[in-house]
Parts: structure tokens; C-alpha cells; sequence
């Protein structure tokens, strides 16, 4: 353990292609890291009322947002519990990682953890706020995180993956865990996977887990018996069965991450339109799945589509990346038409299964950002609904200026879709990123840390 803080940020990310499609191992989805990061800082602290085993876990950007934890080591080899000390908001996230990281610590070192201070800082971009020409780097949002809206950019899976990366960092040598070598990564993935599908309490597919810790990739989910028989921290038998699936001791980790097979050609750049106000309809992964097992035979059919068009964009975007394709005014030609497929299958799949994964205002939305010169496409990513879009434009000013005329004001009409909620539209100050989870230089959080 170093005596020094340690500072760890990890992207958010936007599943341009494979929304849906990424559950299935069959399939692949096409993951942009984004450059809003949620930071983490490690220090170790002074114990309080004589309690050593004690972890405090502040998110200073928001009210009442402090979790004092104490741990103990269980029986029968069942790991770290976690008890929250002193009354607050539960944060699963925070809770569940933590158990997670101490567990699969005591099988390094039998040593107890020393008391530690965690603090959590998110890019503005993570929720909705209002921006001035001087807003600072992290806001101070004046609201309980419970009651901020978030823009679905990723930020329990940045969350979970940074806070474990910086705690292996500050407790472990260099020697055991570096963020700078692959089997630490690789090791830092399957605990962050575990760590947030168990917080989730269902197996997910993972793409953004591995975004935040690769940045872009193109991915295919591992099975999902990797995980299901975890159990739960405190479980008999629950450190033999993380550390054997964290080290993948049987060489079970099926996940494939491509980072070669994806690519932002030089002069694009992905935008991401924030929809403040908008809404998500509940269960729409159940529904399209139940639709796929009711209608197995046209549902395999239009999800075989759809991989042939997004594997055309990636393959698009890295072709022109390595200085192909055409000249002039039709060098875009074939991205705005992989955009359109895309497009046009997803709301197909959306009329079938009767599920608004591209509603009809962010068509309108959509068909009003493409029209512009300099846009090359556009989706609603990930589940869809009413999440912010994603554009990819030339990355010019007078482009994005262009874009930023068109959202501003920008009001949806209630009557052409009734589950959309009035509000503004807002450009992200986010873009593509291809670089996963990374350590930090601690003087920029200071103004934080107390």
C-alpha cells in the first residue's frame, strides 16, 4: 500500500451499433468510450471512534452524499461484508464494489485494509445542468445524487470500474497490479464485471464495463455462466469462487475486445445530444427479448441484418481511418448510408416488438440533425428511448456550430409522441475516446478533497 494518494478515472461510453444484439454472444456491439470520465481518488485516513476497519465514500459534487462503511471478514471462506455505519442513501454500486475489491484483497494479504477516504468525481456531462462560458470542471450540482438526471452516458460501470482500479492500485504493488500491463487489465475486468453485475443482480451483457476499461472496441459478451454462480459476498465458499473467476483459474472468460477493429477517421468527431426531460420506458430489454423468443424465426432474421450493417460501419470507419476511400464530396457516402440501414432495421425491430426503442420524436430529432451539411449519421444508441443521440459529424466548427443552432430551443411536440416529456435538447461536451481506464495526477482534484 502506498502512503500516497492515488487517483484512477475510467470513461463513459455509447454502444453506436449492437443495441439489443450485444446480449447474444452470437452478435457483437460497437463501443465508443467517451471522453467524460468518473475520477477516483484513494487516501488513507486517521480511524475514527477507535474503529480501524472503517471506509468513508464521499461524492462531494452532491448533497448528503457520504457512506461511512465498516467490513468484517466471514466465515467459511465467504469473504467481506460490508455494513453501512451511519444512516444515508444506500449506493449499490459504491457497497457492492467494495466488498468485491476487499474480498479478493484478503486473498493477496491477510493484513486488514487501514482506514481509507474515497472520494468520486463525475465529468459535468454525466447529468443534465445547465452550461455557462465558465463553468468549471466538476459542478457542484447542489442536489442529492438520487434526485440528478442522468445523460445514459455509463456512469455505474465507469463508477465500478475506477473506484476498483484505484483501491488495487493504492493496496497492491506495482509488482502484483499495474493499469500499464494487460493481465492486470484483463484481471481488473472480470472484477469490475463481477463486482457490477452483482450490483446490477442480474448478469448483463458487459460492453460497458469493457469500455471503461479498454475505451472503444468492438465487443462480444462473455457467456453468462461465467458469473451466474458467483453467490453473494459472505456466502460460504464466496473468495475461493471470485478469485478463481477473477484470475480465470479455468479459462472461462469467453469476452472478445477488439480495439484494432475500430476507429474515428481523422476529421470526424462523435457527438452526443443530451434530451433533458426525456424518459426511458421500464423493461424494454424484457420486452424485445420476449418478442425475440415469441417470433424467433423473422427476429433472427432482422438481428442477422443488423450485424451485417454494423460490422459495415466499423469496417467503414476503420477503412477510412487507414486513408481509404473515396474523395471529395462522397468520401462519407458510405457511413451515411450504414447509418441509415441501421436506422431503418432498428425501426423495424421497433414496430415488431412494440417497443420505442427509436420513438418517433427522436426520429424527428434524428432526420433533423442528418439534413445539415458536415452531418455524416446519427442513432439513438444502447436500448434506445430517450437517452441522449449520438451524431458523428465533420469535425469542423462552423459544423458543430450549425448543430448547436438547430438543438438550441429545440422542444419536442408532445402530440406526436405522448411517453416523451417536453424539454431541451443540449450538445454534450464529450466526444469519442479510445483510451480505457487510466491513473491521474492527483493535484487536479484538490479544491475536492477534504
Amino acid at each position: 500500500m502506498t502512503a500516497q494518494p492515488t487517483a484512477v478515472s475510467a470513461p463513459g461510453k455509447v454502444l453506436l451499433a449492437g443495441g439489443y444484439l450485444v446480449l447474444d454472444r452470437q452478435y457483437t456491439g460497437l463501443v465508443f468510450g467517451l471522453s467524460a470520465r468518473i475520477h477516483v481518488v484513494v487516501r488513507p485516513r486517521a480511524s475514527t471512534d477507535g474503529v480501524s476497519e472503517e471506509v468513508v465514500v464521499k461524492s462531494p459534487q452532491f448533497e448528503e452524499a457520504v457512506w461511512e462503511y465498516g467490513y468484517r471478514v466471514r466465515e467459511e471462506g465467504g469473504g467481506v461484508t460490508v455494513t453501512q455505519l451511519r444512516a444515508a442513501s444506500p449506493n449499490p454500486f459504491v457497497e457492492t464494489a467494495l466488498s468485491h475489491v476487499l474480498t479478493y484483497l484478503t486473498t493477496l494479504s491477510p493484513s486488514p485494509l487501514p482506514p481509507t477516504s474515497i472520494a468520486i468525481l463525475a465529468d459535468n456531462d454525466y447529468y443534465s445542468h445547465p452550461s455557462t462560458p465558465s463553468t468549471p470542471r466538476f459542478l457542484h450540482f447542489a442536489v442529492p445524487l438520487p434526485s440528478a438526471h442522468k445523460t445514459g452516458l455509463g456512469s455505474s460501470a465507469a463508477l465500478v470500474t475506477a473506484f476498483t482500479a484505484a483501491l488495487l492500485t493504492h493496496h497492491l504493488p506495482s509488482s502484483t497490479f499495474d493499469l500499464n500491463s494487460s493481465a492486470s487489465r484483463a484481471l481488473l475486468h472480470n472484477l469490475a464485471q463481477a463486482a457490477h453485475c452483482a450490483a446490477q443482480g442480474k448478469v448483463g451483457s458487459g460492453f460497458d464495463v469493457a469500455a471503461a476499461v479498454y475505451g472503444s472496441c468492438v465487443y462480444r459478451r462473455f457467456s453468462p455462466d461465467v458469473l451466474s454462480g458467483q453467490g453473494e459476498a459472505g456466502s460460504a465458499g464466496f473468495v475461493a469462487r471470485l478469485r478463481t473467476t477473477v484470475e480465470d483459474a479455468e479459462g472461462k472468460w469467453d469476452t472478445e475486445v477488439r480495439k484494432g477493429a475500430v476507429a474515428v477517421p481523422a476529421g470526424l468527431r462523435l457527438v452526443m445530444c443530451d434530451v433533458h426531460g426525456g424518459t426511458q420506458t421500464p423493461g424494454m430489454v424484457r420486452r424485445v427479448l420476449g418478442w425475440r423468443a415469441e417470433h424467433r424465426e423473422e427476429a433472427d432474421a432482422l438481428w442477422g441484418e443488423l450485424q451485417q450493417e454494423n460490422e459495415a460501419l466499423a469496417e467503414e470507419l476503420r477503412r477510412l481511418a487507414e486513408g481509404g476511400g473515396e474523395r471529395g464530396d462522397g468520401k462519407y457516402r458510405r457511413l451515411t448510408e450504414c447509418f441509415a440501414a441501421i436506422r431503418t432495421l432498428t425501426r423495424k425491430m421497433s414496430t415488431a416488438a412494440d417497443v420505442p426503442i427509436e420513438p418517433k420524436t427522436q426520429t424527428m430529432l434524428l432526420d433533423a440533425c442528418t439534413a445539415l451539411d458536415g452531418v455524416v449519421g446519427g442513432v439513438v444508441p444502447g436500448a434506445g428511448g430517450f437517452d441522449a443521440v449520438a451524431v458523428l459529424i465533420e469535425d469542423r466548427p462552423e459544423v458543430l456550430d450549425r448543430l448547436k443552432r438547430l438543438v438550441d430551443g429545440y422542444v419536442f411536440d408532445a402530440e406526436t409522441d405522448r411517453e416523451q416529456k417536453p424539454g431541451r435538447v443540449k450538445i454534450l461536451d464529450v466526444r469519442e475516446e479510445m483510451e480505457g481506464v487510466r491513473t491521474e495526477d492527483v493535484a487536479q482534484y484538490q479544491d475536492w478533497l477534504s
